[in-house]
């Protein structure tokens, strides 16, 4: 069973119409312990599964197939859904294993897409750490070999599990033995097959209908099919690579912690090698997506995550968490801050310990500090607010100061409303501005009122109760 999604391209680098790439993603994970697919749990903030689409489209092959298999509905489906924000943007197939009995039947069930191609790239659905550098490298040494088959090894410390690259006098592969199988001297090669192949795939379809079941759950072995190719003397390479956390497979929650802390320390490295300050770099927490700029500096304990963007020049304080927002050039980010899906603009200033929420913009010089929270607001330049208030649905315009304890009371329990602000306006402590309600340019408020209609440019409004004192 095939199913094909076309996405528009967008690249103008050359498709390979020879190549072909094909994720198995069709295990169960049982010892994920998850009802969710396993290539679908997420590692820097997206699933490993877009994490190798992601590598595999570097390769600008002519399609990628992703085979589903447990819960095949639903993988297929979270995948469709995703595929723009993941950025893929190649042709996508989706084939079926209907019988989950070994990695042969899985690339068996998906000769209808494969056949169409020269050569296929064969990668794990749970194995994203592979490097696009590694796969183009190894492809071409595939095809300047000529092989008919490649096979990605990789030198680990302790191979103890795994199946080993067994080369001849000359360095040349020669077939890969299986722990179960090899003998003492063997298993003292720590180079391993790292599960990750390249085949032509014309030669491949006459080895798969060769395979026969094995071991106790009568499993077929896409292993079988390098042993298939050497017996008939067709051309097999080994392609290393010595760096062991690229053949890392996710089969348990703490492999996927692991898989998570190898991606962030290479994330911090990309970012230090570019000119980004980073103190203890251990305990930051970047997703792969992030982009920072030279010479912004991050304080130790920040979470920045999503698609950040981040300016030359911006500091960002310790115990920050940052989501999928844009701090421009030269901003500052104090200490305890939390900010989703915002805007800071060039020399703006954040808290210490202020929520900008979702579709908050500040404009260049503007302030938001100790204990604020804001939401779908625009805090014009150079306007401040400054502590303990509260601005939602809010337009205000251009050096406005705000009070502390000022609220916007935007809900009225069924609808919300704006308020407007404009500029050089003074609001006193602990205003509260019923929206919907407009202040006019230099206006001012005086402290503890409650405003409920609109405020004329240049007027003072007071909206509270006389002062009484009773005695007893």
């Amino acid at each position: 069973m095939v199913a094909e999604i076309k996405t528009a391209a967008k690249t103008s680098k050359k498709i390979n119409s020879d190549l072909c790439v094909l994720i198995l993603a069709g295990g169960k994970g049982t010892r994920m312990r998850s009802a969710l697919p396993k290539p679908l749990h997420k590692i820097c903030g997206k699933p490993m599964l877009a994490h190798i689409m992601q590598t595999a489209q570097a390769l600008r092959p002519a399609a990628i197939g992703v085979l589903t298999g447990f819960e095949a509905e639903k993988a297929q489906t979270l995948i469709k859904e995703n595929l723009p924000d993941w950025g893929i943007y190649t042709k996508v197939v989706f084939t079926l294993q209907k019988i989950l009995n070994g990695s042969g039947t899985a690339v068996k069930d998906s000769l209808s897409f494969i056949k169409k191609y020269k050569n296929v790239l064969i990668l794990s659905g749970d194995a994203p750490l592979v490097r696009p550098s590694t796969l183009e490298k190894m492809y071409k040494d595939f095809c300047g070999a000529k092989a008919f088959a490649s096979v990605l090894s990789v030198n680990v410390f302790n191979p103890q599990g795994y199946g080993r690259i067994i080369r001849n006098a000359k360095g040349n592969f020669e077939e890969i033995v299986e722990e179960t199988s090899a003998a003492a001297k063997q298993k003292k090669i720590n180079e391993i097959n790292s599960g990750m192949y390249i085949f032509n795939t014309k030669e491949l379809a006459k080895a798969l209908a060769k395979l026969a079941p094995k071991g106790p759950k009568k499993e077929y072995y896409l292993t079988d099919c390098i042993e298939i190719f050497t017996s008939q003397n067709l051309k097999v390479t080994a392609f290393n690579t010595e760096d062991e956390t690229e053949a890392l497979g996710v089969n348990s929650k703490t492999q996927l912690a692991e898989a998570e802390a190898v991606l962030r320390d290479r994330k911090t490295n990309e970012l230090l090698e570019q000119g980004v300050t980073i103190i203890r770099p251990e305990t930051a927490d970047i997703d792969a997506e992030v982009i920072v700029a030279p010479d912004a500096v991050i304080y130790p304990n920040n979470f920045i995550y999503g698609k950040t963007k981040i300016s030359a020049g911006v500091v960002i304080e310790p115990n920050c968490f940052i989501v999928d927002s844009v701090i421009e050039e030269g901003a500052k980010i104090k200490a305890g801050s939390y900010i989703e899906s915002a805007v800071v603009g060039p020399r703006a200033e954040v808290g210490p310990y202020a929520h900008l929420r979702s579709g908050t913009v500040l404009k260049e010089k503007a302030k938001v500090g100790n204990y604020c929270e804001t939401k779908k607001s625009v805090i014009g330049r150079g306007s401040k607010v400054n502590h303990l208030s509260y601005i939602g649905d809010t337009v205000m315009g251009e050096k406005v100061n705000v009070g502390a304890g000022t609220i916007t009371c935007n809900y009225d329990g069924v609808n919300k409303f704006k308020t407007e602000i404009g500029d050089n306006v003074f609001i006193g402590s602990n205003t509260n501005l019923v929206a919907p309600v407009k202040l006019g340019s230099k206006s001012k408020t005086g402290a503890g009122s409650t405003i409920t209609e609109d405020v004329e440019d240049g007027a003072l409004a007071l909206g509270r109760a006389r002062q009484i004192n009773i005695k007893r």
